[in-house]
């Protein structure tokens, strides 16, 4: 049985990073179930300069003192360290307005390869400590993609697909989505955060279990052509 999955997400938010890696192992616990999932973008601070900010004052100055950043901090990689990430916040430098990279994951989604960018632009990021505000990192990394330079640019030149994505962040606000990750099952039913993966299992088998009802209830509604028989 197919699932439609939209994961509103951001690639500064390491917790969509989280829920990335928890929605695989629900999904590897309801082998039955295909997933089709989809990314969708969003923005946590499009205030953000298109030059970036240095990230340890930016984070003190949202969340109040150097020591509360540093508590995020050892949280998220004792988090990370449970699903095999490696967050390390000691290296980064530099946090940076996401827009150009939602709109080369645009791309990236009508040539099939979103999903694979996406994880790459997450780990550029919070593993490796790239600073993705320069558009020299970005054109390495998508390098791995057979993407040139010049492709790149042409993309982030694109005013018509920076609307398009702008479009699809207001669209997402405008269903109340205003934390990520948000996951959205079927166009019908959504989770907030980056839930336990037993929590996305159950949910998953659920909503199988009311597809499959919904299935039998139209199923029931016919006249069968052979038999003249209406059940």
């Amino acid at each position: 049985m197919n699932i439609k999955i939209d994961i509103v997400s951001d690639v500064a938010c390491p917790w969509c990073y989280v829920g990335k890696s928890r929605l695989e192992k629900a999904l590897a616990m309801v082998p039955e179930i295909n997933a089709d999932i989809t990314w969708q973008p969003f923005q946590l601070d499009p205030t953000v300069p298109k030059e970036g900010r240095d990230l340890k004052p930016y984070y003190e100055a949202k969340f109040g003192s150097a020591e509360k950043v540093q508590q995020i901090f050892e949280h998220m990689e004792s988090v990370g360290d449970a699903e095999g990430i490696a967050f390390d916040f000691s290296k980064m430098e530099r946090t940076m307005n996401t827009l150009p990279l939602h709109v080369l994951m645009l791309e990236a989604e009508k040539e099939g390869f979103k999903a694979k960018l996406k994880e790459r632009f997450f780990k550029a990021y919070f593993e490796e400590a790239t600073d993705l505000s320069k558009t020299e990192n970005i054109v390495k990394i998508v390098a791995e993609f057979d993407w040139s330079a010049e492709k790149v640019n042409g993309i982030l030149e694109n005013t018509g697909m920076l609307e398009e994505v702008k479009a699809k962040i207001s669209y997402f606000q405008s269903r109340g989505v205003s934390a990520v990750p948000f996951f959205i099952f079927n166009e019908k039913y959504g989770i907030s955060g980056a839930q336990p993966p037993q929590v996305l299992a159950d949910t998953l088998r659920q909503i199988q279990q009311e597809m499959a009802a919904e299935t039998s209830i139209a199923a029931g509604e016919r006249c069968d052509v052979e038999s003249g028989e209406c059940l």
